[in-house]
């Protein structure tokens, strides 16, 4: 890995460099989102079966696009009984952290006869994105449908592309039974995103639509909000590590490249106060590298968006946390607590030397759906907060009005609103 002393103009360049991978860059593939999502606001299941035949190869129809309890029953026979109880026990952890993120309607009565309260609602219906072919993920299937569980939404619909054979992968539709989800349909891509936000003969509209994909999904996604609800525009994925004299080399170099496996536009960064740290990283990177199946696209991470940088101070190397803000940040130093009090700005810290990031991912609790592409500055992790919605409550005795009411008016007729002012008054024009 490339290793830099960590100063001003090397901060600027890095971060120039990880917000080139943001989806906003690719408008070369808008034209393209665009014509598919009208193609099947347009034309509906037909353009679902077309795109469907042109991009997964797979043949699918009315009667075919939705999957049935025997491809269901299929897939728990297919799928490993060990693999089958690891899903229930992650479902478990992620179950019960998330059941602490619930909310609860809330009244505030007063003598005068004045409620003020706030009514939590679920969302109806949601729509959830499972990428297909060689991407495989359970686990996102778990992060994505639980939350929403968790928070009573009525209806859960999966969508996801099968394969050529016309059937879905079955450790995705065993987690998605197992996670609670209603009807999966078999389409993926733009088409499937655009099918959840306008409704087809076949696929209902949804309220939100929440799940990774590649960059037409997240484009799409992009598309449709305004029309629906979205959890985020997902960027490539990515890990920083802060690390002192004290981490342990060989486990921060195997961390780094658990991101880095994704695809070749994940970053992974090392941030330390430690020279000699710095260097042994990198002698662990280059072997394990020739170890790994994906070794390929690993080093092609890295020689991207790989940075090991060296800070001369640990305040230094939190501030450049910060600024950074990546999706999951890890601290192994010899006070990680410490440092955690120090952090603004990250989707999922891991703290402690025992803490790998593949623990949020699979089994933990916490949700792995995550900010990408610095905006853990203002964004969370998908959460329950992303399947309710709020109303005020406000009810006023005749009492409790009248003692506002001459306040209420004058504020009014100040933004020139009479028919504001009016409304009020006239519950008093007598007096």
């Amino acid at each position: 890995m490339r290793i830099q002393k960590l100063d001003k103009d090397s901060k600027a360049n890095l971060l120039e460099d990880l917000l080139r991978r943001s989806p906003n860059n690719y408008t070369e593939y808008e034209a393209r989102v665009t014509a598919i999502l009208q193609e099947v606001k347009e034309k509906k299941d037909a353009a679902i079966f077309a795109y469907t035949k042109q991009f997964d190869k797979a043949d699918i129809d009315k009667d075919t696009i939705r999957v049935t309890d025997a491809e269901m029953e299929e897939a728990y026979q297919s799928v490993d009984a060990s693999l089958l109880e690891i899903i229930r026990k992650a479902l478990k952890n992620i179950r019960e952290y998330h059941d602490k993120q619930k909310q609860y309607s809330w009244f505030d009565s007063k003598p005068d006869g004045s409620i003020l309260g706030q009514k939590i609602t679920p969302l109806q219906r949601v729509g959830v994105y499972v990428p297909g072919g060689k991407a495989v993920y359970p686990s996102s299937v778990l992060m994505n449908v639980i939350p929403a569980k968790c928070a009573g939404v009525d209806e859960i619909i999966m969508v996801t592309p099968p394969g050529k054979d016309g059937k879905v992968n079955p450790n995705t539709l065993v987690a998605a039974k197992e996670a609670g989800v209603d009807v999966v349909y078999k389409v993926g891509g733009a088409q499937a995103i655009a099918a959840l936000a306008y409704g087809t003969q076949s696929i209902p509209k949804v309220d939100k639509i929440v799940g990774p994909g590649n960059i037409y999904v997240a484009l799409a996604k992009k598309a449709v909000y305004g029309h629906v609800s979205i959890d985020s525009v997902a960027g490539p994925s990515e890990i920083l590590v802060i690390a002192d004299e004290t981490a342990n080399p060989r486990y921060v170099a195997a961390d780094l490249l658990s991101q880095a496996e994704h695809d070749e536009l994940a970053s992974a960064i090392l941030v330390t106060t430690s020279e000699e740290l710095a260097y042994k990283v990198s002698e662990e990177v280059d072997q394990f590298v020739k170890e790994l199946s994906r070794g390929e696209i690993i080093q092609k991470s890295l020689d991207n968006y790989g940075y090991i940088l060296i800070a001369d101070t640990l305040d230094e190397a939190i501030e450049t946390a910060n600024e950074i803000a990546s999706e999951h940040l890890e601290i192994q130093t010899a006070n990680p607590f410490e440092v955690m009090t120090k952090i603004r700005n990250a989707g999922a810290i891991f703290i402690g030397e025992y803490s790998s990031e593949p623990l949020g991912d699979y089994f933990a609790g916490p949700n792995h759906i995550l900010p990408t592409n610095g905006t853990a500055k203002f964004f969370s992790p998908l959460s329950v907060d992303d399947f309710i919605k709020k109303s005020s409550i406000i009810s006023y005795s005749r009492e409790a009005l009248k003692a506002a009411h001459l306040d209420i008016e004058a504020f009014a007729k100040a933004e020139q609103l009479t028919a504001h002012a009016n409304s009020i008054h006239v519950r008093f024009e007598n007096e």
